[in-house]
């Protein structure tokens, strides 16, 4: 497991995080149990797979919902 922490422009509405949390547990790969969109910072947080799913395919989940990604950073978990 890897863990990611992903910054994206400011979130301007809290419905937007329901949308990205949906979005992000309907992907393989991702812990839907540690999925975390913090919305005063505009970050996504969560554990992925990273044989199942790249932080490439993550990041794309959100930015097709129309929310840019900044950056990301990965780590191991």
């Amino acid at each position: 497991m890897q863990k990611a922490t992903i910054n994206l422009e400011t979130l301007s509405c809290p419905s937007c995080l329901q949308k990205i949390e949906n979005a992000l547990k309907g992907l393989d790969g991702v812990e839907k149990e540690s999925i975390e969109v913090l919305f005063n910072s505009s970050r996504v947080r969560t554990n992925f797979d990273p044989e199942s799913i790249t932080i490439e395919a993550i990041e794309k989940a959100i930015e097709d919902l129309g929310y840019p990604v900044i950056r990301s950073r990965v780590k191991s978990a």
